[in-house]
């Protein structure tokens, strides 16, 4: 064993040499850059950090500010939505209004006259509903009784199926599938 109870002696090492002193470059290898020049002084990296909160604090209240008119223009479209929702639907009924006036503005119109305006109003009225889908529903005899779709006024005996329509009494409604108003219908009894 070697003096220094090395278990892998070098016999080129000399005792107290520094183990991996740098090589010389090679006549094609370039320089080493200097090393680092000194850390920025606490003056600098202060500076620097202003800099940067002062950068970020803007963009911050840029967007702060952005994403308000956007609520607030967002807030101002729904006002209007709302109070102009009906124009549309109102915009339809006026040649049903136009029509009544119409048929009240005839001086001496038989009954029979009346009646035939009355019905051609009624078409155009249930033309523009529809258009504007706002449906009947209007079941039909024997047909099982919906809660959702009915409301029933009273139950019956009657020579059918219990819990299904009987009559209707008034017609319900629906606006894009949402019950406007239930139809209003009399339901079997149970034998």
């Amino acid at each position: 064993m070697n003096p220094n109870n090395d278990p892998y002696p070098n016999p080129d090492f000399e005792a107290g040499a520094a183990p991996f002193a740098a090589a010389p470059p090679l006549a094609d290898e370039a320089p080493a850059a200097p090393a680092q020049a000194d850390p920025p002084s606490a003056e600098q990296r202060l500076a620097e950090l202003e800099a940067k909160h002062a950068s970020v604090s803007d963009a911050y209240l840029r967007a702060k500010a952005e994403a308000e008119n956007t609520r607030r223009r967002a807030e101002e479209e729904m006002a209007k939505a709302r109070k102009f929702a009906i124009e549309g639907f109102a915009e339809s009924l006026l040649p049903v209004c136009d029509s009544l006036e119409a048929a009240v503005a005839v001086p001496n119109a038989s009954a029979e006259q009346l009646l035939e305006g009355t019905h051609a109003t009624l078409r155009q009225l249930m033309s523009t509903l529809e258009r504007n889908k706002v449906l009947p529903i209007n079941p039909p005899v024997g047909t099982r009784f919906d809660p959702h779709h009915h409301q029933a006024i009273s139950m019956v005996p009657a020579d059918q199926e219990a819990n299904t329509v009987v009559s209707v009494l008034q017609k319900g409604y629906l606006i894009a599938d949402r019950v406007l108003r239930p139809a209003l219908v009399m339901v079997a009894a149970p034998k």
